[in-house]
């Protein structure tokens, strides 16, 4: 990052949440990524009005885990990628499915189920967080219940917060 290039120019908002920040990023009338930032980094007022629309259902579902979201979204990913978001994104709020259940719904296998959830751009938009292990929480944003770390804090936090 040169050093005229400031991290603001990077996001058209960051939200604060109980677990770090949430930054976005807009690409012209499209959310095209959502990321978990460390609480350290603090929020950004929208700069646009996709950027503030995005903020504010951010916002709505913290207050209330039943909320869906209503944003357009960048197309990402590889064809199975989407297939796997696609599944994920059925999953109501304060339930969850396993890997090898999603991955049998789409006839796959469950590592690549769980190699597509940790390449999801839009994260609480598309709720991997939702799907599980058999015997355990799993992994979450490529992390998994042997290393843990921030991402599987943050699981565990959006999993109490929805009642799953």
């Amino acid at each position: 990052m040169s050093a005229s290039v400031s991290l603001d120019d990077h996001y058209q908002a960051r939200v604060p949440a109980p677990f770090g920040t949430l930054g976005v990023r807009i690409d012209g009338d499209v959310v095209s990524e959502i990321v978990f930032l460390p609480k350290s980094m603090s929020p950004l007022a929208p700069r646009n009005r996709l950027a503030e629309k995005a903020a504010a259902q951010i916002t709505r579902y913290l207050d209330d885990p039943s909320y869906r979201f209503k944003l357009p979204l960048k197309e990402v990913g590889t064809s199975f990628q989407r297939k796997v978001w696609n599944a994920i994104s059925l999953i109501p709020s304060g339930q969850t499915l396993s890997y090898g259940a999603i991955a049998r719904q789409i006839r796959t296998g469950p590592r690549a189920v769980g190699q597509a959830c940790g390449a999801n751009w839009f994260p609480l938009v598309i709720p991997c967080h939702r799907v599980v292990a058999s015997g355990g929480i799993g992994g979450f944003g490529s992390q998994d219940e042997e290393t843990g770390g921030y991402h599987l804090t943050i699981k565990r936090w959006l999993l109490a917060h929805e009642g799953a």
